[in-house]
């Protein structure tokens, strides 16, 4: 009988320890409570040993601009610094200046140069440096050069009784491919092979009429997002828990079809048992965790909703400047440049 219960209390400990339970009205077991000699029999002192065996990253899909990997067996402060970090520490370039030399459209000098500075340049951060502080003119190793010039006229060509403004006037739409890089010193040869610009062409930036025009010079300086969001390499970057649902009772019939319902589609099929129809979990991953099942009298105490504390579903998504997957790569480099800088800290500190 003992052995039956510190059976189910070690359970019990392993699910507080592992699992964050969704209930009705809240969420259990929030908190990380492995430290070591929080719970007895259990040895959590940190070793890279048993670290190295359990941490994994799984790469689940990826293309040009998006990416999706699963980081296993780490503790969410760790996983909260990589998002942190993604978002607002990895460098890129971005327009910082903007010389407006003559703007006669209806958009405000500050609006256009605000509008301008948010658009994504597509340019490698890691071939420049950054600006010095009182530097006022930038230098090929720190800046970008970038143009706008552009004037509308009239369409001499359109039809007489023309109304659409695409074809009585040229130039009338400003996109962002009309920024052209200007390179400053040696920055031809070096980025022969490199087409540097906007990430997007299509990006428009202000409407003309004829007459009005635009002749901006903008430089572009290497920043961090914590200083400005134009800065931020990343669309969005977050991670959540992996679900996992646990039926703790056969369903069958309408009860099944319903509980299907309950949860993103591909969560949960219904099989046929010997004429009966029974519901079956399929892929917990796909589940938004809504708990929709939870309001639902008959089937609240059928299913079991849980998240695996140490699983974490990252899904970072780039706007364009670098890979997804180099971002990720070079937000761990900042995390490792600040262990660095923290320890090198520590030991002048003693030395003291």
């Amino acid at each position: 009988e003992n052995i039956g219960k510190m059976a189910a209390t070690m359970r019990n400990v392993d699910e507080i320890r592992d699992r964050v339970i969704l209930c009705e009205f809240d969420v259990k077991n929030v908190h990380t409570t492995d430290y070591p000699g929080n719970y007895p029999g259990y040895d959590d002192t940190w070793s890279l040993q048993k670290f190295k065996k359990n941490f994994r990253i799984d790469l689940v899909q990826m293309d040009e601009t998006s990416l999706e990997f699963d980081m296993v067996g780490i503790d969410a402060a760790i996983a909260n610094a990589f998002r942190r970090i993604l978002l607002a520490e990895v460098p890129t370039m971005a327009v910082e200046k903007v010389f407006i030399y003559n703007n006669t459209s209806i958009i405000q000098d500050e609006i256009l140069a605000h509008r301008l500075g948010l658009i994504p340049i597509k340019a490698d951060p890691r071939l420049f440096e950054y600006r010095n502080a009182g530097d006022e003119e930038g230098t090929e190793i720190d800046t970008i050069q970038l143009q706008l010039k552009i004037k509308c006229t009239r369409n001499l060509r359109a039809t007489k009784d023309s109304a659409d403004p695409r074809e009585l006037y040229l130039n009338h739409m400003v996109y962002s491919k009309d920024m052209k890089w200007v390179p400053i010193g040696n920055q031809a040869d070096v980025f022969a092979d490199i087409d540097i610009g906007p990430v997007h062409g299509d990006i428009l930036l202000a409407q003309l009429r004829p007459g009005q025009e635009l002749d901006i010079v903008m430089h572009c300086v290497k920043g961090i997002g914590q200083d400005h969001a134009k800065f931020s390499p990343v669309a969005t970057a977050s991670y959540r828990l992996l679900p996992e649902i646990t039926l703790m009772e056969t369903v069958e019939g309408e009860k099944a079809e319903r509980l299907k319902r309950c949860f993103s589609p591909g969560v949960i099929e219904v099989e046929n048992h010997g004429g009966k129809v029974v519901a079956k979990v399929v892929n917990s991953r796909l589940d938004t965790c809504s708990r929709e099942v939870l309001r639902h009298e008959d089937l609240k105490n059928a299913v079991k909703l849980a998240r695996v504390r140490d699983h974490f579903i990252f899904s970072v998504e780039s706007t364009g400047i670098l890979a997804p997957d180099v971002l990720v790569t070079e937000a761990i480099k900042v995390l490792m440049t600040k262990c660095r800088r923290f320890l090198s800290e520590l030991d002048s500190t003693e030395m003291e």
